[in-house]
């Protein structure tokens, strides 16, 4: 089992940046795909980013690339993410994600961090 607690949200006005951070523990996650998810009021949860087991590749939701950088380290068993130049449209409940080794679908997910973003 992995348990994810995810952290770093907060309340920021547009155009600053926060750091969200999450911390994995159980069992190793350097075998696993790490992502973050959001959901915002009465929208379901889409994907925002993905980072592949070693670091080397990364996607995007469309919405955030070239303001969001994920990235992770597998020796402190963490995944972060790098928020630049937030939008009021970016305010959600920000979820942390890993797979199960090799596999591709999210199967364990973290508790969530609010991030509220204000014009």
């Amino acid at each position: 089992q992995v348990q994810l607690v995810d952290s770093g949200g907060g309340l920021v006005q547009a155009g600053d940046s926060l750091r969200l951070s999450c911390a994995a523990s159980g069992r190793t996650v350097s075998s696993s795909s790490m992502g973050w998810f959001r959901q915002a009021p009465g929208k379901e949860r889409e994907f925002v980013a993905a980072v592949s087991w070693n670091g080397i590749s990364t996607r995007y939701a469309d919405s955030v690339k070239g303001r969001f950088t994920i990235s992770r380290d597998n020796a402190k068993n963490t995944v972060r993410l790098q928020m630049n130049s937030l939008k009021p449209e970016d305010t959600a409940v920000y979820y942390c994600a890993a797979t199960r080794p090799g596999a591709a679908m999210f199967d364990y997910w973290g508790r969530g961090t609010q991030v509220t973003v204000s014009s």
